[in-house]
């Protein structure tokens, strides 16, 4: 008996550590907190992770996308319907098939607590939900503007770590994730982690307590910066690996060093119950094949034999596939129209008033 985890095969007695600490589901929720043209950046951060994880084989149906502003149609896009990550325009990461679950004033802090916990009123669709459990590995993505312990939403309100914790401690204490990786892109960003205690959870931010997060690929045509640092190496990161890559967390860690982000990228493992160098980057920003096993034998022979059997006999008895291809339609049975036997006798006592006039009228009756 064997079976699959990823592109891992695992076989024996490898099921029972696969059931122990193994997870069946990869969710993702992608977050965007800045409104206003002059945020594109955030938007273009939160696109480009977003493209990476549906790359990866994270299916729409398992990611909640939050925009807080639609850049792609924004007045001022002079090429309508892109986001770009890159100066040189090549990189549309905003793509044809994009879906944005919450978008503008959608995107609160309410709203991004209830989908964490599923306190979500009973009429939300199910695409605006997280539908995890105990044996989902969920990827959260936050970015926008912070500062020492909080994240703002719309300008208008803010997240503080300790909201944030205690919401991962409630998705713990519910079992809605198996492992969870936060990663956050803000200035500060490392304090919005020091408040977690919930196990299985690992944290990385783009800058230090007291540093700024600095952005990147700034476009004069436009006239605002493209993306953040961070996220920019983070993206160029991810477009290397693969479904069956092999590299792991340690590997992420190293993605964006002080010389290329200007801060100090940081991370957090003691929450984490496994080394981070045992951990795949496809188990949290890739997908997972279900699996069923089972410990009894399945013959397959009589349902083929069964099959076979069954569409033998009609097959057989079908014209060879030569003159199939060359046989004339057959001629089908030819009806008159609706009306024409009405119409025909019309123009028949047409001709005839007009040869013989009215009085001969009693020679057809």
């Amino acid at each position: 008996i064997f079976f699959r985890q990823g592109n891992n095969i695992f076989f024996g007695d490898s099921a029972g550590q696969f059931f122990s600490s193994g997870h069946t589901n990869n969710w993702a929720v992608l977050v965007c907190t800045s409104r206003f043209w002059f945020n594109y950046r955030h938007v273009a951060n939160t696109l480009s992770v977003y493209r990476s994880v549906k790359r990866l084989g994270i299916p729409d149906s398992h990611i909640v996308l939050m925009l807080a502003d639609d850049m792609a149609c924004n007045h001022r896009n002079p090429k309508p319907a892109t986001v770009f990550s890159h100066k040189n325009m090549e990189l549309n990461v905003y793509g044809d098939d994009v879906e944005v679950d919450y978008r503008g004033y959608e995107v609160t802090v309410e709203n991004f607590l209830r989908v964490l916990t599923g306190r979500l009123p009973p009429s939300t669709p199910r695409s605006k939900r997280l539908l995890s459990d105990d044996r989902s590995n969920i990827l959260i993505y936050l970015t926008g503007h912070g500062g020492n312990g909080f994240l703002k939403f719309q300008d208008s309100e803010e997240i503080s770590n300790v909201e944030l914790a205690d919401a991962f401690e409630q998705m713990w204490q519910k079992r809605r994730y198996n492992e969870l990786l936060f990663i956050i892109d803000t200035c500060q960003g490392a304090s919005m982690y020091e408040r977690f205690y919930s196990p299985n959870l690992m944290a990385l931010a783009s800058s230090q307590v007291g540093e700024d997060s600095l952005s990147h690929q700034p476009d004069l045509a436009i006239g605002v910066h493209l993306m953040d640092r961070y996220t920019f190496y983070l993206l160029e990161f991810l477009e290397d690996i693969h479904p069956a890559s092999k590299a792991n967390m340690n590997d992420l860690f190293k993605v964006c060093p002080k010389s290329q982000c200007v801060s100090t990228p940081g991370h957090r493992t003691d929450l984490f119950l496994r080394d981070p160098g045992s951990v795949l980057i496809t188990d949290f920003f890739g997908s997972v094949r279900k699996v069923e096993i089972t410990t009894e034998a399945i013959d397959l022979t009589d349902p083929i034999k069964e099959v076979e059997e069954r569409y033998m006999h009609s097959y057989v008895d079908q014209l060879p596939v030569s003159e199939i291809i060359h046989q004339k339609p057959k001629q089908k049975d030819w009806h008159p129209p609706d009306g024409f036997i009405l119409g025909l006798w019309t123009l028949i006592l047409l001709v005839f008033f007009q040869t013989y006039g009215v009085k001969h009228l009693r020679h057809i009756f």
